[in-house]
């Protein structure tokens, strides 16, 4: 039996260049699912996404979406994509040993964790306080640098990861300090700025965008420390829900939002084009 793509409309293009098709999968020209093929705005065209593979009840167990995504790869180089990228939901094992078994590499995670009625506290001494326009001008550069050095170490082209980072800090912080369901803060151990959070409020939920632990301060439980502060903010907004992305790799951070009862809810992979 013979499994191909079929596309169901014609070849989509963005404004900005992006590419994007919707394609049956079939076997000997019978439908037996789909799957959504695009590149990723946030790379840019070297960058090409599985989205939406789905193989129907009867056929699942045959290798009909390891094939489909086989072919997927093979129209991502015909478009001149580098890499290729898909996403697996946590609940889905056969995705997640068909991305193993075709050479993906996890390169994050997202984890979400349902708060309680009753917000934590902060341990003794510590607190919460918002960042100030000053250390604002100070975090900027660093967080953006941290962010462009995690895609990097995970395989990103330096030019693609720092454009990356510069389209999304525009659109998630337009104005700074002052963006709207932008909450920037500093937490303070003793009256001493030990660390600082970045927590966006969406519709539904609260997202923690970046933490980080001052270097001279690390390894005295303040990453705990800021996380609970996460909690604290996003209660205090009426949100139920706090989520986050952790990369491969960072064991230290995914033990920490393990131990605080975050779950996975979706594994992110990569796999580059020869």
């Amino acid at each position: 039996m013979t499994t191909t793509l079929r596309p169901t409309e014609p070849l989509q293009r963005g404004a900005d260049g992006e590419l994007s098709r919707h394609y049956q999968v079939c076997v000997n020209s019978r439908p037996v699912g789909t799957v959504h093929l695009s590149t990723d705005p946030a790379f840019g065209p070297a960058a090409a996404r599985i989205g939406a593979l789905r193989i129907e009840e009867p056929d699942r167990g045959r290798g009909r979406g390891t094939v489909a995504a086989l072919a997927a790869e093979e129209v991502a180089r015909g478009w001149g994509c580098k890499y290729i990228e898909i996403e697996v939901p946590a609940e889905a094992t056969a995705g997640l040993r068909m991305a193993t078994a075709l050479g993906y590499v996890q390169r994050n995670r997202r984890m979400k964790k349902r708060l309680g009625i009753t917000p934590p506290r902060l341990p003794e001494g510590s607190r919460g306080r918002p960042m100030t326009e000053a250390e604002y001008e100070v975090w900027l550069p660093d967080s953006k640098e941290h962010y462009v050095q995690s895609w990097t170490d995970r395989g990103v082209p330096a030019e693609e990861a720092r454009a990356k980072s510069r389209r999304d800090y525009a659109r998630l912080l337009p104005q700074g300090p002052a963006t709207e369901n932008a909450l920037l803060s500093v937490l303070e151990h003793e009256g001493t700025p030990v660390g600082t959070l970045w927590l966006a409020l969406r519709e539904e939920q609260a997202f923690v965008y970046y933490v980080t632990a001052d270097e001279r301060f690390r390894g005295r439980g303040h990453g705990r420390s800021l996380m609970l502060l996460a909690e604290i903010q996003a209660s205090a907004e009426g949100r139920r829900v706090l989520g986050l992305n952790v990369f491969a790799g960072n064991t230290p951070a995914e033990r920490l939002y393990e131990s605080l009862g975050y779950e996975t809810t979706e594994y992110s992979f990569c796999k580059t084009l020869i």
